[in-house]
């Protein structure tokens, strides 16, 4: 018989690197329609962000960008990806998201557009990501990141109340960027 504890167990487990691929297999489109494939950051760390401009946490997009500007010439790469999937926060065009973000938060970092990250039509990292980090890794709300090194391994993942500038985050990117 299944336990709770074994249940439990199965939920918390993270199954780090154990199925096929990295996410240098995958590619998102910019915001401005151009393609954004991970495999163009092979040999970079890369922390890749769902994103809403009407979220709680929409003030992160300040703290990603002080992140990039600190970490980018170590060899970070922070992508943004707009989603509406959690409380319709993100209703605008990709061309107002965009003005939003450079206008509001000087954002400079690579952004998809618009992408679906969680249900029947997600995007195929997040399906990807899911598979690594199993249940409780998976995005809940926006502002959720996902942590990918140098090879394209999912490394670790932040929940959304976890901001950008929160030690345990920025030692995990120096971490990686020190390997």
């Amino acid at each position: 018989m299944f336990s709770k504890i074994q249940y439990f167990a199965a939920l918390v487990t993270v199954p780090w690197q154990s199925r096929e691929g990295n996410a240098h297999d995958f590619s998102f489109d910019t915001i401005a329609g151009d393609a954004l494939s991970l495999a163009d950051y092979e040999g970079r760390v890369v922390l890749v962000v769902n994103t809403a401009s009407e979220c709680g946490f929409t003030p992160q997009y300040k703290q990603l960008q002080s992140l990039w500007e600190t970490y980018r010439d170590q060899g970070l790469v922070i992508v943004g990806v707009p989603c509406n999937d959690f409380g319709g926060q993100e209703k605008a065009s990709n061309a107002s998201i965009n003005s939003f973000c450079e206008f509001n938060f000087g954002v400079t970092f690579p952004l998809a557009a618009k992408t679906k990250v969680k249900g029947r039509d997600q995007h195929p990292f997040y399906t990807w990501a899911g598979q690594q980090v199993g249940f409780l890794g998976k995005p809940r709300w926006n502002f959720h990141k996902f942590l990918v090194n140098k090879d394209g391994q999912l490394v670790d993942w932040f929940s959304s109340t976890t901001k950008p500038d929160a030690r345990k985050l920025v030692r995990a990117i120096e971490r990686e960027l020190a390997k």
